[in-house]
């Protein structure tokens, strides 16, 4: 098993980086809960890894194509257009903190996850 260059790897890599990246996003809005006009921020990544693994597939199905999807596939930010608020601030902060709390969950899930397979790893070259 090479696990350090396994599309399982590469997808637990995108994983992190999209979920920090929507914990960044989480954070901003937050902290900019007060300011008016302020917009929130979403990140959104599932869609687009979905859609490019898919084309991937039906094109030829390898190996080194769906790899290519899942690195080519980035991780996007958004901003949201509603209101909710008269000074034109978008930000629901309770919304934002049930989010961050299912990230910050999500998070330690792929981490548990990269931690077993490194520990696996390990644990063969010790012997």
């Amino acid at each position: 098993m090479d696990f350090l260059s396994s599309n399982t790897a590469l997808m637990l890599q995108k994983s992190m980086d999209f979920l920090w990246t929507k914990q960044s996003c989480l954070l901003d809005n937050i902290a900019n809960a007060e300011t008016p006009g302020y917009q929130p921020k979403y990140a959104t990544f599932e869609e687009s890894l979905h859609q490019a693994i898919q084309a991937a597939s039906v094109q030829n199905g390898s190996a080194e194509k769906i790899r290519s999807a899942i690195e080519d596939t980035p991780v996007q930010v958004h901003q949201a257009q509603e209101t909710t608020r008269l000074d034109g601030n978008g930000v629901n902060v309770t919304e934002q903190m049930v989010e961050l709390a299912r990230n910050g969950y999500q998070m330690q899930y792929v981490m548990d996850a990269i931690s077993s397979d490194f520990s696996l790893l390990r644990t063969a070259i010790r012997g």
